[in-house]
């Protein structure tokens, strides 16, 4: 069985500043045996931790649509933001990878996708966050669970994180898979969700990072 946090950022996003290095030492610290790397709007922190981790790492991206963020898993190249979610979620099918809704109904979050949005996505949406470690209110769990049960779309757990502490505060177990879409999506169905919430306080070190890149572009 693998550990699996399918949600983490690096250096790489605006408001992010943890180094690759440590985050590969963080995961082998804590067992992490799959790795969804989704940087803000690239992928080019997920090809390198690929290039240098010992484990499995899925190149991802969390976009930023007109309707809010969606996550792409299995990428060959970047998405561009700024598009609808249903034209973000084509780009990402078009290169054989899969759909993820990020922290769906999370409304403290102001980059979570809106109703519309998920409305409209959803027939493409290969995976949900049932439980994401930053959520502020467990409701948006529960209605992120609620709606992956009743659409009958795989699930996982995920720390979301933006610091080296968070990773792997939440994510799911799954059976070893070949490296594959279509295989990891089947160990995903199999999986299981180990839910733990991070602080709230977490949303103040991305927030300070946020600000702090911004004043040094400038």
């Amino acid at each position: 069985m693998l550990k699996a946090d399918l949600h983490v950022h690096t250096e790489f996003s605006f408001d992010c500043a943890t180094p690759l290095e440590k985050l590969i030492q963080r995961c082998l610290k804590q067992n992490i045996g799959c790795l969804a790397v989704t940087d803000h709007n690239t992928i080019e922190g997920a090809v390198k931790v690929k290039e240098m981790a010992p484990f499995k790492v899925i190149v991802g991206e969390e976009i930023k649509t007109r309707e809010g963020d969606l996550v792409g898993l299995f990428l060959q190249e970047e998405v561009p933001p700024g598009l609808s979610a249903v034209e973000t979620a084509k780009l990402v099918k078009e290169q054989g990878g899969l759909v993820s809704l990020p922290h769906p109904f999370d409304r403290f979050r102001g980059s979570a996708m809106s109703e519309n949005g998920i409305a409209e996505v959803l027939p493409m949406t290969d995976v949900i966050e049932a439980f994401n470690a930053r959520n502020t209110l467990p409701g948006a769990d529960r209605k992120a669970r609620e709606l992956a049960s009743t659409h009958r779309i795989a699930l996982c757990a995920v720390s979301d994180a933006h610091s080296i502490g968070e990773i792997g505060k939440a994510y799911t177990l799954v059976p070893d898979f070949s490296y594959g879409p279509q295989d990891f999506l089947e160990a995903l169905r199999q999986g299981t969700l180990i839910e733990r919430r991070s602080s709230p306080f977490v949303h103040l070190i991305s927030t300070y990072m946020k600000h702090k890149k911004r004043m040094l572009r400038r």
